[in-house]
């Protein structure tokens, strides 16, 4: 049993990138960087904050509510400045009000009750904050706004670097011819552009799917029937307004909720991310097992240490990160794929303390990615080991020859291959006198004859060369 260090047990640790229990804002807190304005407590509570002002300036400017009349030019900057100037001491003072609520939708409104009190004008009105609203309307536009921004400002940059290294690589070894593998055994040549293409084209397809994903929001009160609003002003129509509202966030509004927006767009946006990650850990495997038998070499980086006792070793541990954190964060996001669209009755708060998981989530992505792009930049392709496998497998022959004797009416030539190769080590002598003892015509003979494993490889070269074409 390990016993601890009395003053071990007793220090309290201030927070900071060596005492966070989270790697992803510790040992990993520079990858991360990015996502801190989005996809944190103060991300969310800035947007909480948006949300509010933009909800107050929405009813100023309808006729319906007269007591709220048309604001000021200085009000509407007063207000902006607050969006625009909202900073981590301002943050600050919204979790200290929150730590006497004890709620922290409800922190915001009082947070921002004390700005107006600064504005004779807002302050007159200041019951209109937060009007007619559940914190859930203000949580789910918060956390919509959050996601949207998050894939927008920050993951899209990153899927954008990872297409454009994917698709280097596809044009520049558009023609490297390479042994294909499948079920482990040599198969017929493909080239290592097609491969890396092939990869390219399938997460272009989930990338296209996330950048499409609608964004849905409700404000429509505490069970979705706009109880309360119509309480108050029975003559207004707050379907109408609630939809030019969400809309001029940039979201698209959901008329039928419960007080909860179901979330199932955000189910959506996770699976569509989950299968782009496991594509890339796809990617990351194949890329492990190229470096293991020498198809790839890595550039070596000076003071690097590959293992601690083993001096000659140069381990892809990018690649064994990214695969790591990509299966963190598809875990992460398959849980709140799976539980967000669930809610008991009209609401439970189950959903509340999930979503708070979105920047963990995000962040062991960040942190897959960022390794992925360093391994990446770091490969080099070995052509010798490549034209090795290739010259010692001639066997994969056998599928070109039985075709064209398939064309000339020759029996049984896939029986024929097959006991000439299968479980066989055959050489080009051994294909050339079988291919001289064909009765086909000469001219198809001589193509036979022309054939080497490093040129059978079909349209691999143009199909990598011209995958963009396809995006």
């Amino acid at each position: 049993m390990m016993v601890w260090p009395n003053h071990l047990m007793r220090k309290s640790m201030n927070l900071s990138s060596l005492t966070a229990l989270s790697s992803v804002d510790g040992r990993y807190a520079g990858k991360t960087a990015p996502l801190r304005p989005v996809c944190s407590e103060f991300g969310l509570i800035h947007r909480r904050l948006i949300v509010e002002i933009r909800w107050f300036q929405a009813l100023a400017g309808h006729p319906g509510v007269p007591e709220l009349p048309e604001l000021s030019q200085g009000a509407k900057t007063f207000l902006d400045q607050l969006i625009a100037d909202f900073d981590e001491a301002a943050a600050g003072r919204v979790k200290e009000i929150e730590a006497v609520t004890n709620h922290d939708v409800k922190a915001v409104e009082y947070f921002l009750k004390e700005r107006f009190a600064q504005i004779p004008e807002l302050s007159a009105h200041s019951e209109f904050l937060h009007f007619a609203c559940t914190s859930e309307d203000i949580n789910n536009l918060s956390y919509a706004l959050m996601l949207r921004d998050a894939h927008d400002d920050v993951m899209s940059r990153t899927f954008q670097q990872i297409d454009n290294e994917l698709s280097r690589m596809a044009r520049v070894h558009a023609g490297q011819p390479m042994l294909s593998r499948t079920h482990g055994q040599t198969a017929s040549p493909t080239t290592l552009g097609k491969e890396i293409a092939n990869t390219l084209h399938r997460l272009r397809r989930q990338a296209s799917q996330m950048s499409d994903q609608q964004c849905l929001g409700k404000i429509n009160g505490a069970v979705g029937n706009f109880n309360a609003h119509l309480s108050a002003y029975p003559e207004v129509g707050w379907p109408e307004l609630a939809q030019k509202f969400t809309e001029s966030l940039g979201l698209q509004w959901n008329p039928y909720t419960t007080q909860i927006e179901p979330h199932d767009w955000m189910a959506e946006l996770f699976q569509s991310m989950i299968r782009y990650q496991t594509i890339l850990i796809d990617l990351c495997r194949d890329i492990w097992s190229y470096i293991s038998i020498g198809y790839f070499s890595q550039k070596t980086v000076e003071g690097e240490v590959g293992s601690s006792t083993m001096p000659h070793k140069v381990n892809p541990i990018d690649f064994e990160n990214a695969e790591g954190n990509l299966g963190l964060s598809n875990a992460l996001l398959d849980h709140l794929a799976l539980k967000l669209p669930i809610s008991r009755w009209q609401r439970d708060l189950t959903d509340s303390t999930v979503l708070r998981a979105i920047g963990t989530a995000y962040g062991h992505s960040m942190v897959a990615m960022a390794s992925l792009l360093k391994g990446l930049s770091k490969l080099e392709v070995n052509e010798a080991r490549l034209a090795e496998d290739l010259d010692a497998s001639w066997e994969v022959l056998a599928e070109p020859i039985q075709t064209v004797m398939r064309r000339y009416g020759i029996e049984n030539p896939y029986e024929q291959l097959k006991t000439l190769t299968r479980g066989k080590q055959i050489t080009a002598a051994d294909l050339e006198t079988f291919i001289n003892g064909l009765d086909i015509p000469d001219e198809a003979r001589k193509n036979l004859l022309a054939l080497t494993p490093g040129r059978y490889t079909g349209n691999a070269e143009q199909m990598a060369g011209t995958v963009d074409d396809h995006s």
